[in-house]
């Protein structure tokens, strides 16, 4: 048990959060406000100088821990609970803000042991508040694990013991929950061991909470609603609601019995016995997957690789009929298996805990520097600072005799610098396939695959196509030598993303690895010219050095630790703010209309449009006049929080618009291609 501080140094008047971290073995646990059928929460008792103030603590959601007949509401493993505290404006940069703390605590296994400890923290007064790297990640889970205000219309009714829950709006569907629980705040109130049957219709969830011992309280029942997805991701929101009779609405469809759904309802059985059925159909989904991945050919973020596909086809023409087909076909396996790979991944990374959305390699510092020294080494390999002459991937191999592996290849590299968009129909595709079973995720991936590989599949369709390009001639070698500069171009795209996610530092390993993947670009076109065995060897030799030493430069980029996200998000675009949902809950609160843009440094998709539509004099100007919020979320490393609000919305990826009006009610979604007429008709009315 420690106390942290997100602070290495606070500023005056300027709250900040502290969090009593406890860090548990192995089958422990400690316990929610509420702890169940057994247990006490943790307390704690700040002495603070005069004039600050503190709140208490904010309980991340709780789990159930089951023992033996009993059910108790808590935590395992480590879990941080935060709370907010405020320093007097009269503090001078200079002074110590001193911290003192009495906290006391009940650890769990077969046996409880109740503990106390004793806490001091001296945080140095400057001028403006320091961030602590080290403890950023642990209050970011914290936060992320908050409850949010429920966007939902709550209805509550009992009879006798038997009572249940209601709550109606958008992203409640068989397609978007797999499970739910509500933990009462209130201790007794509700047999905490007992099951909660739970009923899904579209738009539409119902839980029975059969009742506790004690009395229910006088005014609204509070509680919070855990909700997990099909991937396993958990959101927890805040319910309150006055109990009343039991309504109609509320016992129908065997609700109270724990049976099946009645014939007339949407859902598809009790959640949480399984993968839930009532997800759109899986040829809807598929044919969803294939038209994104057909108008993905089309977006921004797969020009670079039209480079190595315009050399393929040209080189393809006037080749036999079994040529082309056999390449096309080539291309095409390696698209679609490379789909199916990443929507392994995803699955895998899901089940294990983790935040895996479209693009998310592209959150991984790492692995955009090595597609960047990629790009930079197909470019100069069409710029002909080095051969290749057999099946790699470096792309000018792709079409050439006996280079089918470099088809193959090259389809594979489509598919994982196309990562960055989203296509239109393709978010309502990967939410669909993500809440499917194992199988029919990867056919709705597939169909994604094939609908990318389409253009080029038409060629093992009819191989007579070729025919009718440009007879192959001295224009190839031109044309090879102008397509290296859109790879030229998608490296610098890629070091500039890398400088969002790394900062200064991290961008200079970067380029230190680019000149190391430039000299093994020139040392292997010198040993290919060399005419002597010696030449050859010093040649792929150094080569072969200056790659270990790029590779070397890996790891250490992997822990540089990630920019500001909250001044990525909002530095480039004048009058933005960061996203928070507490900033969120604030301006809503105020009942001010909000536009939120969820975006990445890595969204090719995201910058378009935000260039093309949100930066125009027009939208600003109507942002200005209608008093129009703009939070803008930034998604570059991947994080739980806006993970979370992704998937809440159907979507694995961004860009995510949302427009929430006025005097509260739910947002609108808008499409992942915008227009400046689109935005300005979305936005709601001065």
């Amino acid at each position: 048990m420690t106390l942290a501080a997100e602070l290495e140094a606070v500023a005056p008047g300027q709250p900040f959060r502290l969090g009593l971290k406890q860090v548990l073995a192995p089958g422990w646990h400690t316990y929610w406000s509420n702890p169940g059928d057994a247990g006490t929460p943790p307390e704690i008792g700040l002495t603070l100088p005069e004039g600050a103030s503190a709140t208490g603590f904010d309980w991340p959601a709780p789990e159930r821990i089951p023992f033996g007949p009993l059910v108790n509401y808590g935590y395992e493993n480590a879990v941080l609970l935060p709370l907010t505290v405020t320093p007097p404006a009269t503090l001078r940069p200079g002074d110590v803000f001193t911290v003192e703390a009495q906290a006391s605590w009940l650890v769990c296994e077969k046996v409880c042991i109740p503990e106390e400890g004793v806490f001091r923290l001296d945080l140095p007064v400057e001028a403006a508040p320091r961030p602590d790297a080290a403890l950023a990640a642990d209050f970011r889970a914290a936060e992320a694990a908050l409850p949010r205000p429920s966007p939902w219309n709550a209805a509550l009714g009992f009879e006798g013991q038997q009572g249940a829950l209601r709550l109606e709006g958008p992203a409640l569907s068989p397609a978007l929950v797999r499970e739910a629980h509500f933990f009462p705040a209130e201790w007794g109130v509700l047999d905490h061991a007992a099951p909660q049957p739970v009923r899904l219709a579209e738009g539409a969830l119902r839980i029975g909470l059969p009742r506790g011992a004690a009395p229910l309280p006088p005014g609204p029942l509070r509680g919070v609603l855990v909700l997990t997805d099909a991937g396993g991701t958990r959101s927890a929101y805040d319910i309150a609601a006055t109990p009343g009779a039991l309504p109609a609405q509320l016992a129908d469809a065997g609700m109270l019995g724990g049976g099946s759904l009645g014939a007339g309802s949407l859902g598809a059985g009790p959640v949480g016995a399984g993968p839930v059925g009532a997800a759109p159909p899986l040829w809807r989904a598929m044919l969803w997957a294939a038209l994104g991945g057909l108008i993905l050919n089309l977006m921004p973020c797969v020009f670079p690789i039209l480079a190595m596909k315009a050399m393929a086809v040209a080189r393809l023409s006037g080749a036999a009929r079994g040529a082309v087909r056999g390449h096309a076909l080539s291309y095409t396996a390696g698209v679609v298996l490379s789909f199916l790979a990443l929507a392994g991944v995803m699955m895998a990374l899901r089940a294990a805990g983790g935040v895996a959305g479209w693009g998310f390699q592209f959150t991984a510092p790492a692995f955009v520097a090595g597609m960047g020294w990629l790009m930079l080494a197909v470019g100069l390999n069409l710029s002909g600072v080095f051969q290749v002459g057999g099946p790699v991937a470096l792309g000018s191999g792709i079409a050439a005799r006996g280079g089918h592996l470099g088809s193959f290849a090259t389809g594979g590299l489509a598919v994982l610098v196309a990562t960055p968009c989203t296509a239109p129909f393709m978010a309502a595709a990967i939410g669909a396939a993500m809440l499917m079973p194992p199988a029919a995720t990867l056919a709705v991936f597939a169909a994604m695959g094939l609908g990318m590989a389409a253009p080029y599949a038409l060629l093992a369709l009819a191989p007579g196509l070729a025919n009718r390009l440009p007879r192959p001639g001295a224009w190839m070698e031109r044309l090879k030598e102008i397509l290296a500069f859109p790879m030229y171009a998608a490296a610098l795209w890629l070091l500039w993303v890398l400088a969002q996610q790394v900062g200064p530092e991290g961008l200079a390993a970067a380029l230190a690895g680019g000149l190391a993947v430039g000299f093994a670009a020139w040392a292997l076109g010198r040993a290919q010219q060399a005419r002597g065995g010696r030449g050859r060897m010093a040649g792929r030799g150094g080569a072969a050095l200056a790659l270990l030493a790029a590779l070397a430069l890996l790891p250490p980029l992997a822990m540089t630790p990630p920019a500001s996200a909250g001044t990525r998000a909002s530095a480039a675009e004048p009058g933005a703010e960061p996203w928070s949902e507490a900033r969120l809950a604030e301006l809503r609160a105020e009942g001010r209309p909000v536009f939120v843009n969820m975006t990445a440094a890595w969204c090719i998709t995201c910058k378009v449009n935000e260039r093309v539509a949100l930066q125009s004099d027009a939208v600003r100007d109507a942002f200005a006049e209608r008093n129009i919020a703009y939070l803008k979320g930034d998604w570059t490393d991947g994080g739980p929080a806006i993970a979370a609000v992704l998937r809440a919305h159907g979507r694995e990826g961004v860009p995510l618009y949302l427009v929430y009006p006025p005097g509260g009610g739910e947002p609108a979604v808008l499409p992942q291609i915008l227009t400046e007429s689109l935005v300005l008709e979305a936005l709601p009315p001065g």
